[in-house]
């Protein structure tokens, strides 16, 4: 079973070893047979500014591996903090929200994820709000880090970030930019072999103060859940859609159904991956952020319902089985 709990509680996921699943605002990328869930790995500590915070990470971003997803294997760091000052991984500091896609024609597995630097506070310098990225030839082996940039132009800053991948293979750079005061997802274009940003992108009018993006393409339609900007504390959810990815998006409201709180179900979106051999079976991966102990963080996945009528919701499950 998949366990959520009730909404006001923080349920711990643990793997096969007992110790608690620490991989927080990841995802989930299906290889070689088996789901391997990777994410940044947090310090057991309350939240606090100047890299004393469980928020930073002085490990890195670590994987499991599952055949049914409900047993989950540690198969450690793929991409490690430091210990040389002088390193740009040098911890505390932040690999926030990684994702991983495959490359079929450079057969690489390709991370990106909003880096903050030593000592792991946002900011509005160089190295406090850019893109990272990191290669390596198999899904849970050791990534090399390639480096940073912004993509469009060096004014905006890189905060909440994801990866969309394609049917046709293209892959997309989807982020919360800020310039200033104006803060709007944007999404671009990478490279073929998905290591940098191409001139190809648009500005998401319509997911202006949003941030948190997981998307999906469903029937033909692309979706996109976000959460509002309220730092830690849960938010409403709003979804939007379109037909095409540089077209236009629309505003579709909160996709959560019986959230009298407008909370997300206390949590924040995170990722949606498709269960295998289940071609409508979708689950969405959210966050229950816990400030008071970063490492436990409670997991919170939901089926999503698609509608006749191109839309979606979510219901939440305190439990729920994959069938």
């Amino acid at each position: 079973m998949i366990i959520n709990g009730t909404t006001d509680e923080y349920v711990q996921w643990h793997d096969t070893d007992g110790n608690i699943i620490n991989a927080s605002d990841g995802g989930i990328i299906y290889a070689e047979g088996k789901y391997h869930w990777y994410g940044q790995a947090l310090r057991p500590l309350p939240f606090a500014g100047d890299g004393k915070g469980g928020q930073t990470t002085t490990t890195g971003v670590v994987m499991y591996e599952s055949e049914d997803l409900y047993h989950w294997k540690a198969e450690g760091v793929i991409l490690a903090c430091s210990p040389d000052p002088a390193s740009p991984l040098y911890g505390p500091m932040r690999f926030e929200r990684p994702k991983i896609v495959y490359n079929r024609s450079t057969g690489q597995y390709v991370l990106w994820c909003h880096y903050v630097k030593h000592p792991g506070d946002h900011g509005f310098t160089e190295g406090t709000a850019e893109a990272g990225v990191a290669v390596c030839d198999r899904v849970n082996g050791s990534y090399t880090w390639l480096g940073t940039a912004r993509p469009i132009d060096e004014r905006g800053l890189v905060r909440d970030c994801t990866v969309f991948q394609d049917e046709d293979g293209s892959a997309w750079f989807v982020y919360d930019r800020q310039v200033g005061e104006d803060r709007c997802l944007h999404i671009v274009r990478l490279s073929d072999d998905y290591i940098s940003f191409t001139g190809q992108y648009r500005r998401i009018d319509a997911a202006f103060w949003r941030e948190a993006a997981a998307l999906v393409k469903h029937d033909g339609w692309y979706y996109m859940i976000t959460s509002d900007l309220t730092s830690w504390a849960a938010n409403q959810a709003k979804y939007f859609r379109t037909r095409e990815l540089m077209g236009e998006w629309e505003d579709m409201g909160d996709p959560c159904i019986g959230d009298e709180t407008h909370t997300t179900f206390q949590s924040q979106s995170t990722f949606i991956f498709r269960v295998q051999g289940k071609d409508d079976l979708y689950i969405h991966m959210a966050e229950r952020h816990n400030t008071e102990n970063f490492e436990r963080c409670s997991y919170i996945w939901l089926p999503i319902d698609f509608h006749p009528d191109h839309t979606l919701s979510l219901r939440y499950r305190e439990r729920f089985a994959i069938t």
